[in-house]
């Protein structure tokens, strides 16, 4: 019977250890260089790991769930010249990355 006792104390006590999270997000607005008006449908590329997203009506995108390393956000939309930057995402840190695009003339 104590042994039994001792077994689900111990069951419980590792339930009740904090849980914390091994990934990384990086986050963001695309808005317009001159205005900073934000830029919807804008491709937001990420590298490594060629995962993509397409920002939202005020701008913003968001990438969950990454590997802690150095990465290359690459950004396009018509009309704009392409921006790049390079960023380091950092193991259950939110780390903002802002990318202005510039008219293209």
């Amino acid at each position: 019977m104590l042994g039994c006792t001792l077994l689900l104390i111990g069951a419980y006590s590792g339930c009740s250890k904090d849980e914390h999270s091994i990934y990384a997000t990086l986050y963001g607005v695309v808005n317009d260089h001159e205005t900073a008006e934000p830029i919807s449908g804008a491709s937001v590329v990420l590298s490594p790991g060629g995962k993509t997203k397409t920002t939202g009506s005020d701008g913003s995108y968001e990438f969950l769930d990454l590997d802690a390393a150095q990465y290359t956000i690459t950004v396009q939309k018509s009309g704009y010249s392409t921006n790049r930057k390079t960023v380091t995402a950092v193991s259950a840190e939110k780390t903002e990355a802002n990318i202005p695009l510039t008219k293209n003339s």
